[in-house]
């Protein structure tokens, strides 16, 4: 076993039980770009990786979608997937493996938090599932992947509706035209940003909603304004 003194792309190996034939690929899948060079090079940090593994992510998500929900209609499906590899999934997976002690950053970036910032631990999960795919093709990807996301497709049973298809569905229900989203204001350092940001139906007051992304903001906006578009309904 190493010692907290070996490399993290050793340490985080150990833990997930891998060995790779070329750890250069693990390192660069936990180099964030501010500890990647002068010149923050793309190709030394994850950013790549982190593509490549988004859509390795999504492949077998939906295989195992497929499997467990075989009388579930495409839609519903789709709903689950993209809970499954939001964001904030993988950035709760990031968190139970311990990712963020194993990333690599400047200075700044660690002082300033980094390491526990959703959105990097996100990225950082998806470049780790894109190291190993790199490495030891779609077996060794699946083998990461399955035993931490196999509890996660069990613990609601029911399709998942996000809070802005909701609302669109109410409207279009109305015959009204489609909701907007309008950011309203944005504070906060770059690390750990609070989005404020207004939803409005036609008709109706607009409601705002706060969060640490646009996206998690509009989600918030959205269910405050259909809850009281609702509660209007009942009077």
């Amino acid at each position: 076993m190493s010692g907290r003194n070996a490399a993290p792309e050793t340490r985080l190996a150990e833990r997930i039980g891998y060995v790779f034939s070329d750890p250069a690929r693990l390192r660069r899948a936990l180099t964030h770009s501010s500890a990647a060079g002068v010149r923050k090079s793309e190709a030394a940090s994850y950013e790549r990786l982190e593509f490549l593994g988004d859509r390795v992510l999504g492949l077998i998500v939906a295989d195992m979608l497929i499997d467990a929900f075989p009388d579930e209609p495409e839609g519903a499906l789709a709903r689950r997937h993209a809970v499954l590899v939001s964001r904030e999934t993988l950035a709760e997976v990031a968190r139970g493996l311990g990712l963020g002690e194993f990333v690599l950053v400047s200075k700044g970036e660690a002082e300033g938090g980094g390491r526990e910032n959703p959105a990097m631990l996100a990225d950082v999960c998806e470049a780790v599932i894109g190291a190993l795919y790199r490495d030891g093709g779609l077996a060794a990807a699946d083998a990461f992947v399955r035993p931490r996301w196999k509890p996660l497709l069990a613990q609601d049973r029911k399709p998942p509706q996000d809070a802005k298809t909701a609302l669109q569905e109410w409207a279009q229900g109305r015959g009204l035209p489609l909701p907007s989203y309008r950011e309203v204001s944005r504070e906060g350092p770059p690390h750990d940003p609070r989005f404020t940001v207004a939803a409005e139906v036609q008709g109706a007051e607009p409601a705002t909603g706060e969060g640490r992304s646009k996206r998690l903001a509009e989600q918030e906006a959205a269910r405050r304004l259909l809850d009281m578009l609702r509660a209007n309904e009942v009077k």
